[in-house]
């Protein structure tokens, strides 16, 4: 079954990301696309039904633009900044990381867009050191990537402070304090070559090899550290923390932490993935699933992709906006299987699992309504629908409760889309983020095939219902 082309995405009706076969009377790639008033305000935009995929993407981006800038007031916050980027390698890296208070609350001029920033972000721990350290890391990541050298050393003489002055602070939030002690000691002895390359680009001709050399480096050595810092977060995690799930969905499986899947997508016709000029044979992605924001969800997922479910299955749309799938075929709309007592089954026996919903500054997730339906409209969300390739869930557009296995991946501008400031973050579950590969989304098109999808780490924490 195929989705129809849907209403403008996040200034639109928020079927966007809901099966075809549970909205009726719509014409398949009919719908209207809308400005930022609600229908019934004809503020209709001549459809785009004669035109093809690609041009419709553009001409929808460009009416998504004019919206923003004709009904400012329909936006809650203003518009965002990029930083440019630099080349890496054959990749050109380009992600922004804003404070902790700008990213929870999508204000200010720039939104976090960087994956691994907001799953460490989304991390529950409370340590405003560490905070304090993310920043000043990630913050040299921008920098290296804007080319302020002197910015980026600034940085990192803050988060070597950080380390020599608040280590105690810090290794007491540990569960294993002597571990963080280790990781903290090979964060800081990695700093000394950081600094020597950064110190290095600033002694090369601006967009000499030279100086593309050193900043490469400085990207790589700023990565391992930062690698060593979510390990460092995780070593903060109370020990035996489980995300409260009431009883009524204990009969769902649910994961308790975080997991990695693994994709790989291939075109039906034998075609290669073409990513900025460069031929692929087939798309590999690596996700991570989070159980600490979204336990129902993520463990539906894990334990769908464990069971083999969203293998040799081809993708059902991918219009610019989304890449979405898991739509099996024949009549159901989704995962048939044993359904929940308290959510039941869908009209064909899929598995239903509830809107699952956890916003900053609660204690856990809320469920089965939206953040309109609880007077909180606006809020952010722990994990935001502000990173390319956010995974959410797909479900019915006015029913909260019909996910079942279709998922998309989101490709829009997070720069239009600021946590806690769109009409997905609150509507729809982000349950992780693409870590790796999420290029290959741009290029992924209808009837790909996810040759096989994998759990890579992380089974054990899928609990199984009893």
């Amino acid at each position: 079954m195929r989705f129809y082309y849907a209403s403008l995405l996040l200034l639109g009706s928020s079927n966007a990301f809901a099966p075809q076969a549970l909205i009726t009377n719509t014409p398949a790639r009919t719908a209207p696309i809308y400005a930022s008033k609600p229908q019934n305000e004809n503020t209709v935009i001549d459809t785009l039904e004669a035109v093809d995929a690609t041009v419709k993407g553009a001409l929808s981006g460009m009416a998504l633009a004019a919206a923003l800038w004709v009904a400012p007031a329909t936006m809650a916050g203003p518009m965002t900044s990029n930083f440019p980027s630099i080349a890496s390698g054959n990749n050109v890296i380009a992600s922004s990381v804003a404070s902790a208070k700008e990213m929870a609350s999508g204000s200010g001029t720039r939104v976090n867009k960087d994956p691994e920033s907001l799953l460490r972000y989304g991390l529950p721990i409370k340590n405003k050191e560490v905070r304090q350290l993310q920043k000043s890391i990630e913050d040299i990541r921008i920098n290296v990537q804007s080319k302020r050298k002197a910015a980026a050393l600034d940085d990192l003489k803050k988060a070597k402070g950080i380390i020599t002055k608040q280590e105690s602070k810090m290794t007491a939030s540990c569960r294993e304090p002597k571990v963080c002690s280790d990781i903290l000691a090979s964060m800081k002895d990695k700093m000394t070559p950081l600094e020597s390359t950064l110190n290095d680009s600033k002694d090369y001709m601006n967009g000499s090899d030279q100086e593309r050399t050193a900043l490469d480096s400085s990207y790589n050595t700023q990565d391992q550290i930062q690698k060593e810092l979510t390990t460092l977060q995780e070593q903060m995690i109370p020990a035996g923390y489980e995300t409260p799930v009431p009883d009524d969905y204990a009969d769902l499986p649910l994961l308790r932490g975080r997991a990695t899947v693994e994709m790989t997508l291939k075109k039906a016709d034998g075609e290669t993935f073409n990513i900025e000029g460069k031929l692929y044979n087939e798309a590999n992605m690596k996700m991570i699933i989070d159980g600490y924001t979204s336990p129902v969800t993520g463990g539906n997922f894990v334990d769908l992709v464990q069971k083999g479910f969203y293998d040799n299955m081809d993708v059902q749309r991918a219009d610019g906006f989304v890449v979405q799938t898991g739509d099996p075929k024949g009549e159901a709309d989704g995962y048939v299987g044993t359904p929940s007592k308290s959510i039941g089954a869908g009209k064909h026996g899929e598995r239903l699992i509830p809107l699952e919903t956890y916003l900053l500054g609660d204690k856990g997730p809320f469920y089965e309504s939206t953040i309109e339906d609880e007077g909180r409209g606006g809020e952010a969300t722990v994990l935001p629908f502000s990173s390319y390739g956010a995974l959410g869930w797909a479900r019915e557009e006015y029913e909260p409760n019909t996910g079942s296995s279709q998922f998309f991946w989101l490709l829009f501008d997070s720069d239009l889309t600021p946590a806690g400031k769109n009409l997905l973050d609150g509507r729809y579950p982000c349950f992780g983020y693409v870590v790796e590969g999420a290029d290959f989304l741009r290029d992924v098109k209808e009837t790909d095939i996810i040759v096989s999808a994998k759990v890579t780490e992380g089974l054990d924490r899928l609990v199984q219902p009893k």
